[in-house]
């Protein structure tokens, strides 16, 4: 019983994860690194993440530099960033690519806090599907008399996982909260 609570659990954390990183790339207004993650350049061929050939950075909470170690692979850069659709213009000045954040006008902000939300309740949906597999497993656990687990036994490894799915989700909801803030933010 303690697998399935710990499988649960350690399966919900990588929901949360994966939500950090579903917010990491919406865009708030002010430069973050996150928002070119995933993103990939046709480098010889090869589609390659671009942090494996720039460095990237934020001088300053408006901008996004980033300077490619190959030379001939500053057009590469540019024109992946255009690709990705984020609305987003690079300009390069042969020795640094540098993309401006724009401020976000109150409809756009909008449009992503709607992101964001969708982006929560995925989360827990994922959270409780978590709660029913393991809920389902631990009614295995009890039918499988050979085991010889108690219908108390199993009761109480199932508030567990009740709890630890609350917990979650109110962590889901937190996060969502903060981002909606962030997001409002002038």
């Amino acid at each position: 019983m303690d697998a399935v609570k710990n499988d649960a659990e350690e399966r919900m954390k990588k929901a949360l994860d994966a939500l950090e990183r579903e917010f990491g790339k919406l865009r708030t207004g002010r430069a973050s690194t996150g928002l070119l993650d995933g993103l990939k350049v046709d480098y010889y061929g090869t589609p390659t993440p671009i942090g494996q050939i720039a460095s990237i950075s934020t001088p300053d909470s408006r901008t996004i530099a980033i300077q490619p170690w190959d030379r001939s692979s500053f057009a590469l850069v540019e024109k992946a960033v255009l690709k990705a659709d984020l609305g987003l213009t690079p300009v390069n000045d042969g020795k640094i690519i540098r993309i401006a954040i724009p401020a976000l006008t109150e409809e756009r902000r909008k449009g992503l806090v709607k992101t964001a939300r969708k982006y929560s309740e995925e989360a827990r949906v994922a959270v409780r599907n978590i709660r029913r597999d393991a809920n389902e497993a631990l009614k295995k656990l009890e039918k499988d008399k050979a085991r010889g687990y108690s219908e108390d036994e199993v009761k109480k490894a199932q508030e567990a996982v009740q709890k630890l799915t609350d917990d979650y989700v109110a962590r889901v909801d937190q996060k969502c909260q903060a981002k909606e803030k962030e997001i409002m933010e002038f």
